[in-house]
């Protein structure tokens, strides 16, 4: 079973892959924004968008006139992705995606050397 069950039933097989998120309104819609960290090449989305129609509820304002009012409300779908991806961010911020870190950091690792490789080669070309 796995360990973000609203996650795996939006689709998302990796959360591991999921750099940052954003959430938003657009009219009575809530919008989730994932982005994912891709390998270079990758054919996978850099991003997607989940959408979660907003719940309508009307509130009795005042109980002499009958008066009512519309509010609107997240879905418990949308809080729960909520509450697992800030579980997931915990997790990493806590070092327990060790792994990714070092991954991460060999990663840069690769980039700076590779830079410094192709400075060093155009020196000696310059001889």
């Amino acid at each position: 079973m796995s360990d973000y069950p609203r996650l795996t039933d939006m689709g998302i097989q990796h959360p591991d892959q999921i750099e940052k998120f954003a959430v938003y309104t657009v009219g009575n819609t809530d919008v989730l924004r994932i982005i994912y960290d891709r390998k270079k090449g990758s054919l996978l989305p850099v991003s997607r968008r989940y959408k979660f129609p907003q719940l309508k509820k009307s509130v009795l304002v005042d109980s002499g006139t009958r008066q009512t009012e519309t509010l609107f409300q997240s879905t418990p779908a949308f809080r729960e992705a909520l509450h697992e991806l800030e579980q997931l961010k915990l997790a990493r911020e806590k070092g327990q995606d060790i792994p990714g870190l070092i991954r991460e950091e060999i990663k840069h690792l690769e980039e700076d050397i590779a830079l410094r490789t192709q400075y060093i080669q155009s020196l000696v070309d310059k001889l």
